[in-house]
């Protein structure tokens, strides 16, 4: 299996990946938008050794990124992606001993790691089969649309499995609620569209025609914010976990501080003076 960082990401002090071209899903960059296109549709996009580690590296390639304000995650034609490849992975893995296991299940939960890391808002655009590490990309996201077609199922106890995989236990009850998430990772059930925003795991839903408009829409809407804000607010919603309320309370006063050092800051004061929306540059 790939585990070492892809070479086109560690190519000197890399700052910008709009040139980047990766070899296992599809990326693009466009005006601070990337896009991340999970591109194996005739499997319905599952992920293979390769594209876990791929996808970890260029997520903790973001954290030094120039070029990139927002990323959207989808998957290719009608469904957004059916997790790990069961002939790729779930087969190989099943003549893996204890230290190999442990290794990809960590490279797994590596990938997760990286998407809450990097400073830019990822958005999961997501369409029909979710299922399996997929939910989780889905979940790892900070924010997700969804369609009347989405199927989500968290279904590891399916194969076998604990629902424990890749922080699915932390994160999914954070938000969509404790019952609600034990529920999903005991049965593996399918969450239909309309359940999943009516319980809060789809920030909005749309056509499926017009899903992709609605990613960008809000992508761009994001971009032309303050982006070094942004990743602020990302930050401390993962750090104030862990946090008393006296504690955070302490702590988002020093990071506002920081905001107000920025320019976007003073660009949104004067912009108020003249009566005119605010230009931000991410600085």
């Amino acid at each position: 299996m790939t585990t070492d960082p892809h070479p086109a990401l560690l190519a000197g002090n890399r700052t910008a990946l709009t040139g980047y071209v990766a070899e296992h899903f599809r990326w693009r960059v466009d005006d601070g938008v990337g896009t991340i296109t999970l591109d194996r549709p005739q499997r319905k996009n599952p992920l293979t050794f390769d594209s876990y580690a791929e996808l970890r590296d260029l997520f903790r390639s973001l954290a030094t990124a120039t070029d990139v304000s927002v990323v959207v995650v989808h998957g290719a034609a009608e469904n957004f992606s059916s997790g790990g490849d069961v002939h790729d992975i779930i087969g190989p893995l099943i003549g893996l001993r204890a230290p190999d296991l442990l290794m990809f299940t960590r490279m797994t939960g590596d990938l997760v790691k990286a998407m809450r890391a990097c400073p830019q808002p990822v958005i999961a655009a997501v369409d029909g089969v979710c299922a399996g590490a997929g939910a989780i990309l889905a979940m790892a996201a900070d924010l997700r649309i969804g369609t009347a077609h989405s199927a989500t199922a968290f279904l590891f106890t399916r194969v076998g499995l604990a629902g424990c995989d890749m922080g699915a236990c932390a994160i999914l009850p954070r938000i969509i609620g404790q019952g609600r998430a034990a529920e999903l990772l005991y049965t593996g059930r399918v969450l239909s569209g309309d359940e999943g925003y009516a319980w809060g795991f789809f920030n909005e839903l749309a056509e499926p025609e017009l899903l992709s408009d609605a990613a960008a829409a809000l992508a761009r809407r994001l971009a032309d914010g303050p982006t070094f804000a942004h990743g602020m607010t990302k930050t401390m919603l993962h750090q104030e976990w862990s946090m008393t309320i006296e504690q955070a309370i302490e702590s988002e006063p020093q990071a506002q501080a920081l905001c107000m050092l920025t320019e976007d800051f003073s660009r949104a004061y004067h912009a108020f003076l003249g009566k005119r929306r605010p230009v931000f540059e991410g600085n």
